[in-house]
């Protein structure tokens, strides 16, 4: 699993105050604290990383985003679209289970 140290600020003082202090603590988070009640919050380095660091290959974005569009997870608007002229790759079945896995970490399914 791979140690991540998140930074978090903290607002100290109140509205009549006219400096604001900021104090800022480094922690590890557990379990995914973070990710609790959050959906589609990985982008795609983050997912693409995990899966390197916990299956040891590597996956395109275009595998990413077709296993997105199989569960239904929604994508933004892409401005580079071919012309359907090329043959589009498909995810190899064991890249789509690594994909998967990676949604779940991510709280994403």
């Amino acid at each position: 699993m791979v140690n991540m140290l998140r930074r978090v600020s903290f607002w100290v003082g109140n509205s009549n105050t006219a400096d604001m202090v900021y104090t800022y603590l480094d922690y590890k988070p557990k379990d995914n604290e973070y990710l609790r009640d959050v959906e589609c919050c990985a982008t795609y380095t983050e997912i693409k990383e995990w899966i390197k660091s916990e299956y040891g290959f590597k996956v395109s974005s275009l595998y990413v985003a077709q296993i997105k569009d199989k569960c239904c997870i929604e994508k933004r608007l892409n401005y580079n679209v071919g012309d359907n002229k090329s043959r589009v790759p498909k995810c190899p079945p064991e890249k789509e289970k690594a994909i998967k896995a990676a949604f779940k970490h991510f709280n994403m399914i």
